[in-house]
């Protein structure tokens, strides 16, 4: 017995060596890339702007101007608003889609897949420059509509606004919510909707009572997945929006760039994180409530 003990040891050494070498990367990586950069910026946030790296001195006037000043509250409730847009957007449309992929591709599904990741394999820059191609002033869109004879001139009501933020970050973020709605419905028993069909459910009264309940968890997964992102983007606005279209990003890559002010800067990040952690919350409470309910 002892000899077999004794054997098991060195074995069970090693494994644990083994474990600890593969965990070692990924933990570096956390460490450095996450928790070293997160614990950064919120030590800036509380430094005061003396124009060196760092800042001088702990303060808390970078969050006092934050919470007065009523420019930062507009620009992150309208970043909310355009991020919720664009979140319920790229959900509505991603759920047919997916739906199809988990109950109707068949064979094809495989080859659909590899369709909806194709985006991945091209720049997010690329996709925001293209819908600047279409919807600009003598763009495609523009240059469709006169050619059908539906309007007589371009019109600049396309770029430069809102709506072409919100379009042109539901479509770079419909991958994104596509596969966790498809890895939901993919899990549902197909017995449980043969089951109501056998019980006399229509259709739709199938999908209503047992399909979407049991894929809100998907849902919910690929909301936050293009919600939490999209509140702070700056690079899409920047690009094929206006002056109306200002998100919380584009401040803070401000004070981060221009304004050379990082202890503000941080403050700004920092607050936005509170906000996008609250509905983090949220949405966690909420899987939680269909969860017990399913």
């Amino acid at each position: 017995m002892s000899a077999i003990v004794a054997a098991s040891a060195p074995e069970a050494r090693s494994s644990q060596g083994f474990r600890f070498a593969m965990l070692l990367p990924g933990a570096l990586v956390t460490f450095l890339l996450v928790l070293f950069a997160l614990g950064l910026v919120i030590f800036l946030a509380f430094r005061g702007n003396d124009g060196s790296l760092l800042g001088a001195g702990f303060t808390m006037a970078n969050f006092v101007t934050v919470v007065s000043d009523p420019l930062y509250w507009t620009v992150t409730l309208r970043s909310l608003v355009i991020a919720a847009l664009v979140t319920l957007a790229t959900v509505v449309t991603a759920y047919p889609v997916a739906y199809y992929l988990a109950f109707h591709a068949g064979r094809r599904r495989g080859l659909l897949l590899f369709l909806v990741t194709l985006p991945f394999w091209t720049s997010y820059l690329l996709r925001v420059f293209a819908w600047k191609i279409v919807l600009a002033y003598n763009g495609v869109l523009n240059s469709a509509l006169i050619e059908s004879g539906i309007w007589s001139e371009p019109t600049l009501a396309f770029l430069n606004t809102p709506a072409a933020v919100v379009v042109t970050l539901a479509h770079a973020y419909a991958p994104f919510a596509i596969l966790p709605i498809y890895v939901a419905l993919d899990t549902i028993p197909k017995s449980l909707i043969e089951a109501a069909s056998d019980l006399g459910a229509r259709p739709f009264t199938s999908f209503r009572r047992v399909v979407l309940p049991n894929s809100m968890p998907g849902v919910l997964a690929a909301a936050l997945v293009v919600f939490v992102p999209t509140v702070g983007d700056y690079v899409t606005p920047a690009l094929v929006g206006g002056p109306a279209s200002t998100m919380i990003g584009t401040l803070i890559q401000a004070e981060f760039g221009k304004a050379n002010d990082w202890p503000f800067g941080a403050a700004l990040s920092v607050a936005v994180m509170l906000v996008i952690l609250c509905v983090v919350l949220v949405a966690r409470f909420a899987d939680r409530r269909f969860g017990s309910r399913t």
